[in-house]
């Protein structure tokens, strides 16, 4: 009657999801203010002022039925280009409107890249654990095969030696993630020139690009003066996916890009199997209004300053209580060692302090938990007995 892949998925939610659902059942008995719900990555600072000045400058000027009607499959011309000159203002680079494609988000965006690199059945894309846990949902959804090397869990640098070896004549793409969903740790310019070096070599051994898969929907939530190196300036055969969802606080709006690097071999026929990509997963035409809304607030953020400080409230009194916090750059997440081998268990442990914490298995590196601070910096701060109480639990 249906799929079995479908069906187990669909009756086995995300680690994460099924966390903030708890969470929401728990608010429901004992009052929100008594539960401290660290699961979900859902930014909790408000977006820019000027998004909701162009929302309702768009409403109530523009002619509405071209306002909410479809635009071209790929998204606007006047968007594209629009952002096409943003990024090349931005990051020196030299694309078109016609290397863009607009998406329902960094999900839409990553499944699109996945569908148009995947030519056979079991063709192998690879990341560096720890990650983002739907990446092997969204690969295996579209016939790839889907793995991961480490990453050093002093840094959470990728170990560009461990990916030499994996790499396979399979190997169609790599991913990263930078700033990192869970460890928020930002991939060095020395790093990427590493990474970046192997991929040429093994490209050249194999005959075929191996592209490189860039998830960049933090890239904007960076601490102090760190820089997060744009992969199309280290290497050709690059696909950048992007969304508004954190730097404007849109997640909900659902609302991103495909960029097509313009010196990627065969760029042409890879930005056309990215439209047909599209075409086949039904991700075309990404909504008009906010396509219109993002093309006019380039460049602007929500106040990172809020995230910064719960960082380091948080990381201060982790720190002190005995934890193991690897101190983020970007993102909204700390990655903590937990306090015994299961993470699973740990993560039980904090519920009885009503602390929701992800466990780290499905990031594909077991003994962490993922804590997001995009929450309020009150609630940090009545959540820090709890913390202490979980840790003296161990101590004792």
């Amino acid at each position: 009657m249906v799929s079995e892949k479908m069906l187990a998925l669909g009756k086995s939610p995300s680690k994460i999801r099924d966390l903030f659902e708890y969470g929401n059942r728990r608010k429901a008995e004992i009052g929100a203010e008594n539960v401290f719900d660290y699961s979900i990555g859902n930014p909790s600072v408000e977006p820019p002022e000027k998004v909701r000045e162009v929302i309702l400058e768009l409403l109530s000027t523009s002619d509405s039925v071209a306002l909410h009607g479809y635009t071209s499959a790929q998204g606007d011309r006047e968007v594209r280009q629009s952002i096409c000159d943003y990024v090349n203002r931005t990051h020196g680079t030299s694309l078109t409107a016609d290397h863009f494609y607009m998406t329902c988000g960094a999900a839409a965006s990553l499944t699109i890249s996945l569908r148009a690199l995947c030519a056979e059945e079991g063709d192998e894309f690879l990341t560096f654990a720890p990650f983002f846990p739907e990446y092997r949902v969204f690969t295996e959804s579209v016939g790839g095969s889907f793995d991961a090397v480490p990453c050093d869990p002093t840094d959470f640098q990728p170990d560009v030696e461990a990916l030499r070896e994996r790499l396979t004549p399979k190997t169609r793409g790599v991913l990263i993630n930078s700033p990192n969903n869970p460890s928020g740790a930002v991939i060095t310019a020395g790093t990427l020139t590493k990474l970046c070096d192997v991929l040429r070599e093994k490209s050249e051994e194999f005959g075929h690009p191996i592209v490189l898969i860039a998830d960049e929907p933090y890239r904007e939530l960076v601490y102090g003066d760190v820089e997060v190196p744009y992969p199309m300036n280290y290497y050709d055969d690059t696909i950048v996916c992007y969304s508004y969802s954190k730097s404007l606080s849109l997640p909900g709006e659902r609302i991103g890009y495909i960029a097509v690097s313009d010196r990627m071999k065969d760029e042409r026929d890879v930005y056309f199997a990215i439209c047909g990509a599209g075409r086949s997963l039904g991700y075309v035409c990404a909504p008009s209004l906010m396509q219109r809304v993002v093309s006019r607030c380039q460049g602007m953020t929500s106040d990172v300053s809020i995230y910064r400080k719960n960082r380091d409230i948080l990381a201060g009194a982790l720190t002190k209580y005995g934890f193991r916090v690897v101190q983020p750059d970007g993102a909204f997440y700390l990655f903590v060692e937990a306090m015994e081998p299961s993470a699973e268990a740990f993560a039980e442990r904090a519920k009885e302090y009503e602390l929701l914490l992800v466990p780290s298995d499905s990031f594909g590196l077991p003994g962490f938990v993922r804590i997001s601070y995009c929450v309020s910096t009150e609630m940090i701060e009545r959540s820090l007995p709890a913390f202490e109480k979980l840790a003296k639990s161990y101590q004792k």
